[in-house]
């Protein structure tokens, strides 16, 4: 009898992975202030909360990664995703009175929209920060997946997810809202059972096992000279000028819209040069920012563009675009700008050498060296600037994310959604999380502040816009 009990109580022993290099990297880097993932979703229907609790779990179920826990053993200096085997989640609820309260104390931003000021507030929770109970420098275990709920008014609230970016990229916190969307709007919850029982359940894997033979070849000889080429070439990047430099940093956000007659000139003057968004953003970045520098206009600074590319259907065996997990890579290029730089030859440029380092397979064969860097400046933030962590002026994505309203989107009252992550550890000066949504560009723009004002952000973010549109414009001219 007692064995038969012990039986019945016995709980299965988690799922235990090491981390990968890159999740390492991300591991390393969170608890600095750097990745953490939000999507913040603003409603004007009050959700049912166990319905997207059961919804919820369902994804848990579906991609085990966001049920795990991150664990850091000392003794070795690694990390660990432990995957429980049954879901939990459960969602953080804040009332009008608490919601109001936390308002309350960004006293400072009070003409900012209270969803804008909820998302920033979640950028700042850092579950992963050590704590001092933690014994032996070991982190206790750590959820990847964290949901609260505000209510802003009595029509008005704010779903929010907050995930390690180790286990959620861009890609897959897209691929969490269309799932969710579909679940809660679409009637599927009551039919997850079925598919679970069928084997639905993603399988977790590094981004480094699964990169094909041979494309991250490179001799230690090499490897040595790139390494020695980007730390050298690290201490001639110009940046913003830093507006306080020694103080505890947050992340702050702008966001960057267009409206579609616009974005419509803007993608036809990508596609006269055959050339992707991701160039014309990041020219318009660099001459903005290149404005602010009282130099002559034929002076010119070098500053670092990183951009980040969905290897998802590159890997071997591919992974379906909605796979959860960290499953970018990095490209990094240095550019040398001058004030009167036409955005059209700078933006193919800034595209062109990525492209070339892309198809000379940079993203794979430079992965260890740049997640090596990073952790190297987490170590020594005295290698950067002023200490102030930035390894890149701007970080930028491939492709944009398209997205279209749809009834899902009416069924739960989906007003307005972001979806970006913290960089105010370890980063770029500013991170843009791109979005075509109904034909309109919208850009997530996330900054370390008080290392950047909000002011001097809303400027360069300004002049960006002025820049894109003043180019399409001149470029139609022309043509």
């Amino acid at each position: 009898m007692l064995e038969s009990d012990e039986t019945q109580t016995k709980i299965p022993e988690p799922m235990v992975r090491t981390a990968g290099g890159t999740e390492y990297s991300w591991c390393r880097a969170v608890p600095g202030g750097t990745g953490i993932t939000v999507l913040s979703l603003r409603l004007c229907n009050e959700p049912d909360i166990s319905v997207l609790e059961a919804a919820l779990s369902r994804l848990q179920v579906y991609h085990p990664i966001l049920r795990s826990r991150i664990h850091f053993d000392a003794s070795c200096n690694t990390f660990y995703f432990a995957t429980p085997c049954d879901p939990h989640v459960k969602i953080q609820s804040f009332d009008l009175q608490s919601t109001s309260h936390i308002l309350q104390s960004f006293s400072d931003d009070s003409h900012i929209d209270p969803s804008h000021i909820l998302l920033e507030h979640e950028l700042n929770r850092n579950s992963w920060i050590r704590n001092d109970d933690d014994e032996d420098g070991d982190q206790v275990d750590r959820d990847v997946f964290f949901v609260s709920f505000y209510t802003i008014s009595e029509t008005s609230w704010l779903l929010v997810f907050r995930l390690h970016t180790s286990a959620c990229d861009r890609a897959a916190a897209a691929g969490l809202l269309r799932e969710l969307l579909e679940m809660v709007g679409g009637g599927r919850i009551n039919t997850a059972e079925e598919e679970i029982e069928m084997g639905n359940e993603e399988k977790q894997v590094g981004i480094e096992d699964l990169i094909p033979s041979g494309k991250a070849n490179k001799s230690l000889w090499v490897r040595g000279v790139d390494l020695l080429g980007y730390s050298l070439n690290s201490f001639r990047l110009a940046n913003l000028n830093f507006i306080v430099a020694d103080s505890a940093r947050h992340s702050q956000v702008v966001r960057l819209k267009m409206n579609q007659d616009d974005t419509d000139k803007l993608v036809a003057g990508c596609k006269s040069w055959d050339i992707k968004l991701c160039g014309a953003l990041a020219a318009a970045a660099l001459l903005a920012a290149r404005s602010t520098k009282p130099f002559p206009d034929h002076q010119r600074e070098k500053y670092a563009v990183v951009t980040l590319t969905d290897c998802r259907s590159i890997l071997e065996p591919a992974l379906g675009g909605n796979h959860f997990g960290f499953y970018h890579s990095a490209i990094l290029n240095t550019h040398d700008v001058a004030a009167n730089d036409d955005l059209w030859e700078l933006a193919n440029r800034c595209y062109t050498s990525f492209s070339n380092a892309k198809n000379n397979n940079k993203h794979f064969t430079d992965m260890n060296d740049l997640n090596f860097l990073m952790c190297k400046a987490i170590d020594n933030p005295g290698l950067t600037p002023s200490s102030s962590m930035r390894t890149a002026f701007i970080s930028i994505f491939e492709d944009p994310e398209i997205d279209e309203s749809n009834k899902l989107h009416q069924e739960i009252g989906l007003v307005d959604y972001v979806g970006c992550s913290s960089v105010h550890g370890i980063g770029p000066t500013i991170a843009i999380f791109d979005t075509i949504r109904d034909g309109c560009l919208d850009c997530a723009c996330v900054y370390p502040a008080p290392l950047h004002s909000r002011e001097q952000m809303q400027e360069l973010i300004e002049s960006m816009k002025k820049i894109l549109a003043d180019g399409s414009i001149s470029l139609q001219s022309n043509s």
